[in-house]
């Protein structure tokens, strides 16, 4: 199959930018895509197939960030309309609005999807018991000099650590909500990502992309790319990660070495997230281009909609456009 060209599902519906994405974990019914995009309207998808399942419509403001739980049972977002809300995956329904005084632009559950962690403009991260949703926040944590761009839970749901315009990437005591440890960079750094053990932290930052030790935050490896990366996600088990920038191209890269592997140029727009499917089959992206696009780990193989085409038939996933917005 070496040599056969990368047809991508291309996933209709959005409006405006995509600006984030994420997968739940596989399921009784396979696993499941959630998107944020700045048209507002967060959508749910099939993983495998890019198919259109429901849009969370509630937000008043552009999406700035999107997570499922592991379950694909709870959907978070956060938006311009200065809140997060989190929402009923199976129904659709709006179970609860988490004010903020500005922009959120990160949401994120821990492991037992019983709280929330968001990142906002403000400059502050917040931990909200899902079991209490009208409580305050259980934890603040505060010490970012600028914009919060993304944040993640860690090490069993006790660290946060979290990337900020400020040029930084913090590690935080989540009960405590004090400081553990800073790193600084050249540039912004624009994407968390945890491998699927929690033992690898992988961060993107101008044209590259490193991977650190998530407890410790100590360097192990670092990569240069061609273009500014401004997302990227690894497949520890094909060893292998991808990463997308602004010159519109999708790369795959040897995690061992940094050598470019593959590069196919599919969107029409800078890419602004990527992530792996929870099997590794494939990887999603989406893009200022409005879209979001499936691409195979191995290409030709036989899965979801692929099957084992020609190297030169393209394949359009026409069912992934919504034709009613609803959940």
């Amino acid at each position: 199959m070496t040599g056969m060209r990368q047809t991508p599902l291309t996933c209709s519906g959005h409006t405006r930018p995509v600006t984030d994405l994420a997968f739940s974990e596989s399921t009784h019914f396979g696993y499941f895509l959630v998107s944020a995009c700045k048209d507002g309207k967060p959508m749910l998808r099939q993983g495998d197939t890019g198919d259109w399942i429901g849009t969370f419509e509630g937000h008043k403001g552009a999406v700035w960030g999107a997570t499922l739980n592991a379950e694909a049972t709870k959907v978070a977002t956060g938006a311009a309309d200065f809140s997060a809300k989190l929402w009923d995956a199976l129904s659709g329904e709006e179970l609860h609005t988490f004010t903020h005084k500005h922009i959120v632009k990160s949401v994120d559950f821990s492991t037992d999807s019983n709280l929330l962690l968001t990142g906002s403009n403000e400059k502050m991260l917040r931990i909200f018991d899902l079991q209490r949703p009208e409580a305050d926040p259980k934890t603040c944590l505060s010490g970012h000099t600028s914009n919060i761009r993304t944040a993640i839970f860690t090490k069993c749901n006790t660290q946060v650590i979290s990337a900020s315009d400020d040029k930084t990437v913090r590690l935080w005591d989540a009960s405590s909500g004090e400081e553990v440890k800073k790193l600084e960079f050249a540039a912004i750094p624009s994407s968390l990502e945890l491998s699927t053990d929690q033992m690898l932290l992988l961060i993107t930052h101008g044209n590259f992309t490193s991977f650190y030790n998530a407890e410790t935050l100590e360097k192990i490896k670092e990569f240069e790319a061609p273009t500014q990366i401004n997302s990227a996600s690894l497949n520890m088990s094909r060893k292998v990660f991808v990463a997308g920038g602004e010159d519109f191209k999708m790369y795959k890269f040897d995690y061992e070495t940094g050598e470019e592997l593959e590069s196919f140029k599919g969107h029409f727009g800078p890419v602004h997230c990527v992530r792996f499917s929870p099997d590794g089959e494939l990887y999603a992206s989406g893009s200022e281009d409005g879209t979001l696009r499936l691409w195979q780990t191995t290409v030709g193989k036989t899965y979801g909609l692929w099957k084992c085409v020609l190297p030169d038939e393209a394949i359009n996933n026409t069912d992934s456009t919504p034709t009613k917005a609803e959940a």
